[in-house]
């Protein structure tokens, strides 16, 4: 039987939905709420976000991430800043136009209805953060600074300097620190989800498995919320770190929660270059570098000659070119495309001509060296460092690499999977970005989802529903551990040949390859018959030493490319069926005449959510028709 994806989204005119449905939603009243237990899995800016207003709120919180610490979220990585509609530059920015901009740069694949309340809250924010102390960047009188980001013609970036993820995740840490000092919250850090556990069609829980012990134990709950950040590491090498993974998203789509647009992969213009085949993972150049940053290449194929050599006379500001409008700040997919395109005519730059320049001087001689590194001291440190190459001196040198997933597990308006009780927010669920993400809006969306969306949602939840009392003792959660010790189990007695870690690259290899920055149906065909047949070899000669009772980092990475092995599959399905091109979803076959993404809004108009069907049966595909009464679908142009 398929899932039913009923979005909720209230009526009314859009500017009232969101308060029309905090008013009309139920409460929970201070002392019932002491009565209630809320697993969060994660401690990003989702995670830490919602376990510390929802401990505040009074409800008892347990709280579960991979790290050591909650500081170490993948949330820390985040650079370049962070969108609100304020309008502090007074250059005609509003809630309307960040509404109008996020569904544009999703290319009309997100609900309004979602986006425009993440429009609406941005502004709430950055209030929120300045009260807890983030270190925003200021003007010369005192005012929050703003700057330009991808997608957008107006300043609406707050910032701080190259680290605004980490400085937004202290401030929700310390939120987070001071509930676990009341013992509002119970902090599981070094703990893996493995499993969801689901009773009368219900998440009532999880397995987990401790990461230094090797224990494997259940916790119960009243609801559940899945915080667990984005599965770009599926193609290997990804801006994200290394411990990013989807182990968490997956267990509960075998489970029953949908999975939707799994193909939306967003790749991001500005990181260093792929440098050879012992590297794990791409470093990141924040987008902020385009607002002063010049990207170009030789006019000529071949010209190697030293990049400060190459006269402007032989240079191509491509995206100057192609984009007048936008130039430097196109969105991520059409800046990343249009790189690719020119190292495909052989015009790139570095050893493997699978690079572009990222050029600095005429910003440096406009406002001088000291204001470059005011902004941007941090990141042209990172790059130095990698590269052993001073960027102001010489260009840096940039290529598109996977960053951000758009899709992820269904969600209405609530936030609540197709599994009831089961919420997922931030990167974990698919709402809110459509087919490509602007930049600057994943930390938007972390923190309106977990300081204002889901501590309203899940009340609502907890009073409209009467829940038995459940506990670990249950039968469901013992099955649910008997099942993780035998897949453990399977890991560890394979002995094969073949490390963990070569499975992921060539998984990561064929995922680039035929379901990367341009995928086409002969290649997505191809990688539908590799990916199986990889799997079976996994399965067949894999080798995980060690045991299941102690710190184990293999067997840790083992599950976890054993559930890449599977959605990198669901992900090359979801983009063979969406015969469309749309954002960060290329097909070759779907183009307007001068390269661009053409979609097909008579016939997918609308969110793939994936059912699991069952081992070894084809997924099952559910569509939620995209509805747009506010903004009009045109061709997406940014010239």
């Amino acid at each position: 039987m398929t899932v039913r994806l009923d979005a909720r989204i209230p009526s009314g005119p859009l500017a009232e939905k969101w308060n029309r449905h905090r008013f009309e939603m139920k409460l929970v009243n201070p002392a019932n709420k002491r009565k209630n237990t809320i697993i969060i899995v994660g401690s990003g800016l989702a995670g830490g976000a919602a376990a510390a207003t929802m401990a505040e709120l009074g409800y008892n919180v347990k709280c579960f991430c991979f790290q050591d610490s909650p500081r170490r979220a993948h949330s820390i990585a985040a650079q370049g800043g962070i969108n609100a509609a304020k309008n502090y530059q007074n250059d005609g920015d509003s809630v309307y136009r960040l509404f109008y901009d996020t569904i544009k740069g999703g290319d009309f694949r997100a609900r309004e209805g979602n986006v425009y309340r993440l429009a609406e809250l941005s502004v709430n924010i950055i209030d929120q953060c300045v009260a807890q102390g983030v270190p925003f960047a200021r003007e010369y009188g005192g005012l929050l600074a703003n700057r330009s980001f991808g997608g957008a013609q107006v300043s609406r970036t707050f910032y701080a300097r190259g680290q605004t993820g980490q400085q937004l995740l202290l401030g929700a840490y310390q939120a987070l620190e001071r509930q676990i000092a009341s013992g509002a919250v119970k902090m599981f850090p070094r703990t893996e989800m493995l499993d969801l556990v689901v009773i009368d069609g219900t998440a009532r829980g999880i397995i987990t498995r401790n990461l230094v012990t090797g224990a494997v134990e259940s916790h119960a709950a009243d609801a559940v919320v899945l915080a667990s950040g984005g599965y770009g590491n599926v193609f290997y090498l990804s801006t994200n770190a290394q411990g990013s993974n989807a182990t968490a998203i997956w267990r509960a789509y075998k489970r029953g929660a949908a999975f939707a647009n799994p193909c939306f992969t967003q790749i991001h213009p500005t990181c260093i270059p792929v440098s050879g085949e012992h590297q794990s993972k791409l470093t990141l150049m924040s987008e902020s570098l385009r607002n002063d940053g010049r990207v170009w290449v030789p006019k000529k194929q071949g010209d190697k000659r030293d990049r400060r050599q190459i006269p402007e006379a032989d240079r191509d500001y491509f995206l100057e070119r192609k984009y007048p409008s936008f130039g430097n700040l196109a969105p991520r997919d059409v800046a990343s495309r249009a790189a690719k395109e020119v190292c495909d005519e052989g015009r790139g730059v570095g050893e493997s001509g699978l690079g572009v320049y990222l050029d600095f001087a005429d910003a440096i001689k406009r406002l001088g060296s000291d204001v470059i590194k005011d902004r941007y001291g941090n990141l042209f440190e990172i790059y130095e460092r990698i590269t052993d190459e001073n960027p102001y001196e010489v260009p840096m040198r940039i290529y598109p690499a996977v960053h951000y997933t758009m899709g992820g597990l269904w969600v209405d308006y609530d936030l609540m999977s197709t599994v009831p009780g089961l919420h997922v927010t931030g990167e974990a669920n698919f709402s809110d970005h459509g087919a490509n993400r602007l930049g600057a809006s994943a930390l938007m969306q972390g923190l309106a989802d977990g300081y204002f969306i889901i501590p309203n949602t899940i009340g609502h939840y907890l009073a409209s529903n009467k829940l038995t009392k459940v506990d670990a003792s249950h039968a469901a959660f013992r099955d649910a551990e008997t099942e993780v010790a035998e897949r453990t189990k399977r890991l560890l007695s394979i002995h094969g040949k073949r490390t963990v870690g070569s499975f992921h690259r060539e998984l990561g290899k064929i995922m680039w390859d035929y379901c990367g920055m341009s995928r086409n149906e002969a290649g997505l065909r191809v990688a539908l018959e590799k990916i199986p047949k990889l799997r079976s070899e996994f399965w067949r000669d894999v080798n995980v030493p060690g045991s299941g009772v102690e710190l184990n980092q293999s067997l840790e990475r083992a599950g976890r490319v054993a559930d890449f092995l599977e959605l990198g599959e669901l992900m090359c399905i979801d983009a063979l069926h969406r015969t469309e091109s749309c954002g960060g979803h290329f097909r070759e076959e779907s183009q307007t005449p001068d390269g661009e993404a053409l979609r097909d809004d008579a016939n997918f108009s609308y969110v793939a959510a994936w059912e699991y069907a069952g081992e070894g049966k084809s997924p099952i595909l559910n569509k939620e028709p995209l509805v747009f009464e506010n903004v009009k679908l045109s061709q997406r142009s940014y010239k």
